[in-house]
């Protein structure tokens, strides 16, 4: 769409753009036509086999990116179905079983639509999503409405606790990491709040309990200082269902992607000759592994890691928290509530009690069928794992009929129930995570480290900052570590380039000694660095020879600012005297160095950009290799020709070759002013370099490392 707007000379600059966005899965991700097109029948036989643990969507998202850009997939997912926490029931009943509905036991509500991928994906599946509406009427235990006005008040009297909760974190500082939400909200209810008022206290449980469902935790439990350290990174607009469920997301994302059902991982190897997951009897070996269990199973060891994962990330795995949510879906033969809403809830008088069958939705418009589903949250969640599925229907039976049967509606007897279990399912262990007391926002992103220089990476809620506990936060945390992997992988390529051919060539004597020459004109010079690069190959991603000289007494580093981390800088300056000098070298492309020299704030931040940035080692002559050996040889005949020329140009034009030599000095002084009053404009040194070449690093060169990122 923009190539006819884009000037031809930045489509290198465009082309860039897209791959970024694309690889990082920015853009065209999901399950449209177009994009399932872009997917290889046959992966790269040059790509690295990766091993997704977990058929989640975090594993899924992950599978379908990693497909894309070529990489060799297997998905080992233990239940017998995809979709992990995601699960779509279809249940059914009556003469023929004529009545039918699709009931999410899991996820359920895609929480918020702007800029949700989730969204996308219902769009590319052509399904419109159904607002969940705000009428939420809430039925006293006799079975009558709760007064509005009252009702107003408590909701109104519950926001401003929040309220108060929030200014007294902030007055305790750290303090509050070790106070939990629920003792603030209940000590200012007790002080500010007339607790003699039986229905307005039923009420203010009852938001407690809507709260710890939210949050999949007892109230005691989550930290008061940062309960909702997700809360800026909303997502906007309204909370939807999926008509149909969210199973069609599953079904539309398991497409042709290799998974492996009933393989329980219990134990995964890494190191840096690669990757092993151990599944029953069967081992199964890659490059690189995911991780996308769900926490629950983190905290309960059942996989075994080879080395033991890092103090810092089994800490943030047992300060997180991870709690319960369980439901009860009955399949009516007929709607018998209101059709004019999608929740509606009911209060108790027992406080221990109040998140049992406290809200219930109402699917008939999306599900196909009349069926209500029950939530149990908080304390009652834990509970209800071993409470009999008929004591729980009857339960609830009992619930409904005391609301409608006394405005003269019959409640039939369902024709199919469901309770679930998700504490007692061996590859979920709970619900979803949580800021529990002592843990922060930071432990998410330690959650999403990757281990073992870029062998083992981590997804799911679990390991996404903005967005825990929802289906789009796994769905991005799967995108995420894609991008990751494709830059560790494009990272250890480059090195492995720069590493063989360790065994000296026949010509290894000529080229250092061609390489000493070379140098002794660079085609760039900035602080200690110089290089020296093909001037007849403009193409950016050219190769060119670095070299950083240390101690040289002739550089002082004019025009750069010093920089306070000089710990790397000095080491390697203190093994040697100020007579004496060391050259180190690497092999970089043409934008790199561009991209180098334009580093503010003097040689030490420019060696932190080699290094940090680029993922660069720095070597001595001997480490180049063979496809440095080729440069080297490829720049000597380049400037034997180019020298012949200029010499025949210079005697037809009466310069002496002594006052080339000064005029080129002359030339690089001034770049080197030029550019320090006006980045924008070009400078001697550049002059063979096409409008083309400004492109950002980040977007041209595939090969980087993210800083955040571990790879050899």
């Amino acid at each position: 769409m923009f190539t006819e707007s884009v000037p031809k000379h930045c489509h290198s600059l465009l082309d860039s753009a897209y791959n970024y966005l694309v690889s990082n899965g920015y853009i065209n991700f999901g399950v449209a036509p177009e994009i399932k097109e872009k997917i290889p029948v046959e992966p790269s036989s040059n790509k690295l086999r990766v091993l997704v643990i977990g058929a989640g969507l975090a594993g899924l998202a992950a599978a379908r990116q990693l497909m894309r850009l070529g990489f060799r997939v297997t998905v080992l997912e233990g239940r017998k179905r995809a979709g992990g926490r995601v699960y779509t029931k279809k249940m059914e009943g009556g003469a023929g079983n004529r009545i039918s509905a699709s009931a999410d036991l899991g996820g359920s509500v895609l929480t918020g639509t702007l800029g949700n991928p989730l969204g996308i994906l219902a769009k590319q599946l052509g399904s419109l999503l159904h607002k969940v509406r705000d009428k939420c009427p809430l039925y006293r235990l006799d079975g009558n409405s709760v007064d509005p006005e009252i009702d107003m008040k408590v909701e109104a009297d519950f926001n401003r606790l929040l309220d108060k909760a929030s200014r007294l974190r902030q007055l305790m500082g750290e303090v509050a990491m070790d106070v939990s939400l629920g003792s603030a909200l209940e000590t200012f209810w007790r002080v500010y709040w007339d607790s003699g008022n039986a229905e307005a206290m039923n009420l203010f449980n009852w938001h407690l309990a809507n709260l710890e469902y939210a949050n999949a935790s007892l109230l005691s439990k989550l930290s008061l200082a940062f309960w909702d350290q997700d809360d800026p990174y909303d997502m906007g607009g309204d909370h939807c269902f999926l008509p149909g469920g969210n199973g069609r997301l599953v079904q539309a994302l398991v497409e042709n992607v290799p998974i492996l059902y009933e393989k329980t991982v219990h134990t995964i190897r890494y190191g840096s000759d690669g990757v092993q997951v151990l599944a029953g009897s069967q081992v199964f070996e890659g490059d690189m592994v995911l991780c996308t269990v769900p926490l629950g199973v983190l905290k309960s060891g059942s996989i075994k890691f080879i080395p033991e994962l890092p103090q810092r990330k089994l800490d943030a795995i047992k300060r997180l928290g991870y709690g319960l949510l369980n439901k009860v879906a009955m399949l009516f033969p007929y709607v018998f509530w209101e059709t004019d809403l999608d929740t509606f809830g009911h209060l108790t008088d027992d406080s221990s009690s109040r998140g049992e069958f406290f809200l219930f939705y109402s699917y008939a418009t999306v599900a196909g069928g009349p069926l209500l589903i029950a939530l149990v949250a908080g304390e009652a969640a834990h509970k209800f794992e071993s409470m009999p599925p008929t004591d729980a229907v009857t339960k609830v039976l009992q619930i409904l009929k005391g609301i409608y049967e006394p405005k003269g509606i019959n409640v039939p007897e369902p024709i199919q129930t469901v309770c679930t279990r998700w504490g007692g399912d061996p590859f979920s262990l709970g619900s979803y995570s949580n800021v529990a007391v002592g843990a922060s926002g930071d432990d998410y992103d330690i959650m999403a480290e990757s281990v073992g220089d870029g062998r083992l990476f981590f997804a799911g809620e679990a390991t996404i900052r903005r967005y825990p506990a929802t289906m789009h936060g796994a769905f991005l945390s799967g995108l995420r570590e894609t991008a990751k992997m494709a830059h560790c992988a494009n990272a250890r390529a480059l090195r492995m380039k720069v590493k063989v051919g360790k065994i000296p060539s026949k010509n290894a004597y000529s080229c250092a000694s061609a390489l000493t020459d070379l140098f002794r004109e660079p085609d760039l010079e900035f602080g200690s660095f110089s290089v020296i690069f093909s001037w007849k190959n403009p193409d950016p991603k050219s190769p060119s020879i670095l070299r950083v000289t240390f101690n040289d007494p002739r550089k002082k580093n004019h025009g750069d600012q010093p920089h306070s981390n000089k710990r790397l800088f000095e080491q390697l300056q203190s093994h040697f005297n100020q007579q004496q000098q060391l050259h180190v070298y690497t092999l970089l492309t043409r934008q790199q160095v561009l991209d180098l020299r334009e580093v503010r704030g003097g040689d030490e931040m420019r060696l932190n950009f080699l290094c940090e940035k680029l993922g660069v080692k720095l070597i001595g002559r001997k480490g180049l290799g063979s496809t440095a050996d080729s440069v080297i040889s490829s720049i000597k005949a380049e400037r034997g020709i180019r020298k012949q020329t200029s010499t025949f140009s210079a005697s037809k034009l009466g310069i002496s070759k002594l006052k080339t030599g000064t005029l080129k000095q002359k030339m690089i002084r001034k770049a080197k002013i030029v550019r320090n009053v006006k980045k924008s404009v070009p400078s001697p040194n550049k002059l063979t370099a096409p409008p083309n070449l400004k492109v950002s690093s980040e977007c041209m060169i595939t090969n980087q490392v993210p800083p955040t990122s571990s790879c050899s």
